[in-house]
């Protein structure tokens, strides 16, 4: 299975929506380097694919683009809230492995309040890095055996 990664997202400080960069730098037991949400835990990263974004979309919110559900990595080809935790993942030249499916969402978001839905709580997962290194936009991800 086979997926690539369409944005790297950042933000210096926790609960406001992430900027945008082409390439980020994460470290093992840490994250993504410059992250408020890095750290030595096990959420270091958090992924979620652009089809779980479209479906938000699907629903008539507008101005939803990449970043805005906090995560910290856009995916596409991967259905990652089906993957188990534990699995390892190739992302660039990282190897990230998965350490939570979800999350309870205690503070609702925005999108949250504008439609009573939103699809991180859900369809998110997070990773901590295993090795670490550069991701760019484009790059391939590969579920590792």
């Amino acid at each position: 299975m086979r997926g690539k990664v369409i944005a790297i997202n950042i933000s210096e400080k926790k609960g406001v929506p992430k900027k945008t960069i082409d390439e980020g730098r994460f470290e093992v037991d840490h994250g993504l380097v410059g992250d408020a949400h890095a750290g030595n835990w096990h959420r270091q990263v958090s992924l979620l694919g652009i089809e779980s974004i479209n479906k938000m979309k699907a629903l008539g919110i507008e101005g939803l683009c990449t970043g805005k559900f906090a995560e910290n990595l856009t995916t596409e080809g991967i259905e990652l809230y089906n993957l188990e935790i534990g699995t390892k993942m190739k992302i660039g030249e990282t190897v990230h492995e998965v350490t939570q499916i979800g999350k309870e969402c205690h503070t609702k978001c925005a999108i949250f309040h504008q439609v009573g839905n939103c699809v991180m709580p859900t369809e998110g997962i997070f990773t901590k890095v295993l090795v670490g290194g550069t991701i760019k936009t484009e790059d391939e991800i590969e579920i590792m055996d």
